[in-house]
């Protein structure tokens, strides 16, 4: 046992995601016990330490000076200090900066305290309404490009939930991609303004969920939720799957051309581009050019 109820560690706090009631007892006490806090703004972590009371000294720790800032955290911890590690809301280093500072912190062999509490994508996840035991957390997606491509297509494809943040100026779009990698009926549940007083959750389809939003100004925070391809889908993708390879031998197998081979594929199972062109190439042996 310690002798002190809070010795020279890093502490990760989690602190409330809008409504400030959602902070913890042992959260407030750690902050308060602190010698420092590192927050990743300054302005906004004041305002819960001011509703709190607290006045321990801050200082800034985000995505632009986190490599300058590990070292002068294990400093910290050599000297006896108590550290305490928060982002603007919710658990730090989900979609936030401090993963450097933990691993240099674990790295120099002191200790890391986890004080858990408030979190956007499980709050969101329990209450979506799509089954929550097994689920992958993907973050902010890449805004275009392969990357892109390749996030959408994993959410498509796996058996469990999807959980990804969004800006509100670019929900529509990420919901139409959705939509169009994983189907428009596929269920989801959308987030925003979390424990806030304009708190919505949105659950309907792809389809309906891009209705409800494409259109007019989206404000908040966003939270999305994607269902997991269902098993009968996932056994319908393995035939199409099927389907799609032989006829692919078949059409360069009659000489067409791998891009030719692509476009017939695409017309006749109603493939999506990147599909088709993926087996017209592995028919062909080769590369397909994409015009």
């Amino acid at each position: 046992m310690p002798s002190e109820p809070f010795p020279a560690a890093l502490y990760v706090v989690s602190t409330p995601i809008g409504n400030l009631g959602d902070v913890s007892r042992r959260a407030e006490e750690v902050l308060r016990a602190a010698d420092v806090v590192l927050a990743e703004d300054t302005r906004r972590t004041s305002i819960l330490l001011r509703h709190l009371g607290i006045s321990t000294r801050m200082v800034s720790a985000h995505e632009h000076n986190e490599a300058g800032r590990a070292p002068l955290v294990v400093q910290m911890l050599r000297e006896g200090q108590r550290v305490a590690l928060v982002s603007d809301a919710g658990t730090p280093l989900l979609s936030d900066p401090g993963a450097r500072i933990v691993r240099e912190v674990v790295d120099a062999g002191f200790d890391v305290v986890p004080i858990p509490g408030a979190s956007a994508l499980l709050a969101a996840l329990v209450a979506s309404g799509i089954a929550a035991d097994r689920f992958t957390f993907q973050g902010f997606p890449p805004r275009k490009g392969p990357e892109r491509r390749a996030v959408l297509e994993e959410v498509a494809e796996q058996p469990y939930a999807s959980v990804l943040y969004e800006s509100p100026n670019r929900l529509g779009k990420l919901l139409a991609d959705l939509a169009e990698a994983a189907g428009p009926e596929r269920r989801v549940c959308v987030g925003r303004e979390l424990t806030k007083m304009h708190e919505e959750l949105f659950r309907g389809t792809l389809a309906q969920a891009l209705e409800r939003y494409a259109a007019g100004e989206v404000l908040g925070e966003i939270v999305v939720v994607v269902e997991g391809r269902s098993g009968d889908a996932a056994v319908e993708a393995e035939t199409d799957e099927l389907a799609g390879r032989a006829l692919a031998t078949a059409l360069i197998g009659q000489g067409l051309s791998p891009s030719a081979a692509a476009k017939e594929l695409r017309r006749r199972l109603n493939l999506p581009r990147n599909e088709a062109y993926r087996l017209a190439q592995d028919a062909a042996g080769g590369s397909v050019e994409d015009p």
